[in-house]
């Protein structure tokens, strides 16, 4: 059994974010980037797998992005144990899921995977896309919110959350891409094996052309922190008069 994972670099909580100078995206220079944090519940899942079904079962880490950005992520991944890695090189800055996507499943096409995780959404981004739009370009069945997985021959049961406490239970055929909801396992961590391991496990990189995108951003701001105190006065009628005019007109929570 082949399973791919898709692990995203995303700016660590603790950066300082700031605007780069094409006003467009965030200055990388002075971001520090760590592994999504679903996408470490995806991995785990995948070798939780891999040592159930045994054989020749193999786990790919792959990655989408600048070297300088995903080096830390993909190690990680082989760290940890996946056998293998795949970097698609892509130096320009693309946000858009659909475009992202479609890199994700030229490259990967040729390798047959019975199965693609990914997290369920990234921490920066959130579009939550990437899997269902890699799984409908490949022609793979699709299941996302997964909160438990269970090979059974040449299917997977997955049980996905819902609303309300709801849940579902869904049976797949290969191969499928599946998202993966952050706390579906207890993720591990490397050791000292696995990270010196890691040094010497294969990895193969592709380099991709920038793409056209769909969309993209037009304008960045940090969100402004501002304290304003504005005292009314008059009677009960102007108060709130005045009241209504700043909700409607400043604060904008009206019509």
């Amino acid at each position: 059994m082949k399973i791919a994972v898709l692990t995203k670099a995303i700016p660590s909580y603790e950066s300082s974010i700031r605007v780069d100078s094409s006003g467009k995206w965030i200055d990388e220079a002075v971001v520090n980037y760590v592994v999504n944090e679903s996408d470490s519940y995806a991995l785990e899942e995948a070798l939780q797998i891999k040592e159930n079904v045994g054989g020749d079962s193999e786990v790919v880490v792959v990655t989408l992005g600048s070297e300088a950005n995903t080096s830390k992520v993909i190690k990680d991944g082989l760290a940890k144990g996946a056998d293998r890695g795949i970097f698609i090189k892509n130096e320009s800055t693309t946000t858009d899921p659909l475009t992202i996507a479609k890199l994700f499943a030229d490259n990967l096409q040729s390798e047959n995977f019975d199965l693609i995780f990914s997290g369920l959404q990234s921490d920066d981004m959130g579009s939550g896309q990437t899997g269902v739009l890699i799984g409908e370009l490949l022609e793979m069945s699709t299941a996302t919110l997964a909160i438990e997985t269970q090979v059974e021959g040449d299917r997977i049961k997955v049980k996905r959350e819902l609303e309300s406490g709801w849940f579902q239970w869904v049976s797949l055929p290969f191969p499928s891409s599946i998202s993966i909801q952050s706390g579906i396992n207890e993720p591990r961590y490397p050791s000292l094996k696995g990270i010196m391991g890691a040094k010497r496990k294969e990895l193969n990189t592709l380099e991709v052309s920038p793409a056209n995108q769909s969309q993209s951003f037009v304008n960045l701001y940090i969100p402004k922190n501002e304290k304003v105190t504005e005292k009314i006065e008059g009677d009960a009628d102007s108060i709130v008069a005045k009241i209504m005019d700043i909700l409607k007109n400043k604060l904008k929570v009206i019509s």
